[in-house]
């Protein structure tokens, strides 16, 4: 099985960053030679998900951005809604604000051009994460944060074949996100079988169950089931059991109950993006390029995945999610 990458280790990138033109950005005060960047002017950030509230995968992200700010002296603030409209008024009212950087996260990244061209003509950083990785430069990033969808959704696909896998049901659980769709085609590349995609609401898990359990019932050759969401994930399990269907069941993302399901062999993996790193890492970033005009990744994504988590590391894994940070 291969293990979870170690995505920190990383971190020693940013002393090699290269510095952006002098014109875009002047740092509040400079460093003294030889010395780490200065916590003063640590700065306001605004953080701008299409997380819904109570949404398990972006209270992480939220409780790593906090993270950071807490160790920079920052100013945090996290926001999240799943309409883009008022993802983009969002993103509007950071810029009138003034703060001094914006993590965002695109999961409609037509739908958020022109609130981020706002920000970026406003000389006002912008770091993208999660969704929208191939945007990112073309809207005025600095960076992008997270992992390829493509290259998760083939991992998943690959292992979901050495598990006998010949016909996937791939659950979408949001509407319009890209991410999700590339995750599937992934799948599809490598699981050398079917793949048929059901859309379902992840605001309504009862209803993710229903239709879940009706489409195993109906079609029997379905015999794995993917889910792109640790709750879609759960209610994928409850919809096996009340099938009373064999189908291996896999999933994108963690939560504590994803983590005790893998334990107990009802999920066989989980794919890791390490979201926790998805809010704390673009804050480190947006505090060193404003201290220090520091910029990381050279025109690629920072990735923090995929890594995969199994029964075999399972029981680290599970204290780290309990914490909220995994």
């Amino acid at each position: 099985m291969r293990r979870i990458p170690v995505v920190l280790a990383m971190m020693s990138v940013l002393a090699l960053g290269g510095c952006s033109s002098p014109g875009e950005q002047t740092p509040q005060s400079a460093p003294a030679q030889g010395s780490a960047p200065a916590a003063t002017g640590a700065g306001t950030y605004a953080v701008i998900t299409h997380g819904a509230p109570g949404d398990s995968f972006w209270d992480v992200v939220k409780n790593g951005a906090e993270a950071a700010g807490t160790e920079y002296g920052a100013q945090v603030t996290y926001q999240g809604d799943g309409d883009p409209a008022k993802q983009s008024q969002l993103i509007d009212q950071a810029v009138s604000s003034k703060v001094d950087g914006i993590v965002v996260s695109m999961a409609n990244p037509d739908a958020l051009r022109e609130a981020i061209g706002k920000a970026v003509a406003a000389k006002i950083p912008v770091v993208t994460i999660n969704s929208g990785a191939d945007s990112a430069k073309e809207l005025g990033a600095i960076t992008h944060v997270g992992q390829s969808e493509d290259v998760a959704g083939r991992g998943a696909g690959e292992q979901l074949k050495a598990a006998g896998v010949t016909k996937l049901l791939c659950v979408i659980h949001e509407a319009g996100n890209i991410g999700l769709d590339q995750r599937c085609k992934g799948a599809e590349e490598t699981l050398g079988g079917t793949v048929e995609r059901l859309q379902v609401d992840v605001s309504n898990l009862a209803d993710v169950t229903s239709k879940v359990t009706a489409k195993l019932q109906t079609d029997k050759a379905v015999n794995g089931v993917l889910a792109l969401n640790p709750a879609v994930a759960v209610a994928a399990r409850d919809a096996i059991a009340d099938a009373g269907s064999q189908a291996k069941l896999a999933t994108f993302d963690l939560s504590a109950d994803v983590v005790t399901a893998i334990q107990g062999d009802e999920i066989l993996f989980a794919v890791d993006q390490q979201q926790y790193l998805q809010g704390y890492l673009p804050i480190t970033f947006l505090h060193l390029y404003k201290n220090n005009l520091n910029t990381v990744g050279g025109g690629l994504p920072v990735n923090t995945g995929p890594g995969f988590v199994t029964k075999d590391n399972a029981e680290q894994v599970a204290k780290l999610a309990e914490a909220g940070t995994r």
